[in-house]
């Protein structure tokens, strides 16, 4: 799916972005959003997680230096048909 986005016009590459997901807690979701973004930019990455109150979901922050829009679109779509992933922002 082709995004329509603007990033090129917004942000300055290289650049520091922050991908926030919010998925269903499962001990495997860290490792599904880590992988995607690890295909797309390799690097050491520390993710910050923030539970739910009721624990049912995990809020994943994530900052990753993308060098394109290009880079962001895909991590945007390759998160977009994890299955455990409810929000991205």
């Amino acid at each position: 799916m082709a995004l329509n986005t603007h990033f090129d016009e917004l942000l300055e590459f290289p650049c520091v972005f922050a991908f926030k997901v919010m998925g269903v807690a499962s001990p495997t979701l860290m490792e599904e959003v880590l992988t995607v973004i690890q295909r797309n930019v390799p690097g050491d990455y520390a993710p910050t997680v923030k539970p739910s109150s009721k624990g049912t979901y995990h809020a994943l922050n994530v900052p990753v230096t993308v060098n394109s829009k290009e880079q962001i679109e895909a991590i945007y779509n390759e998160l977009n048909k994890l299955e455990s992933i409810r929000y991205i922002l």
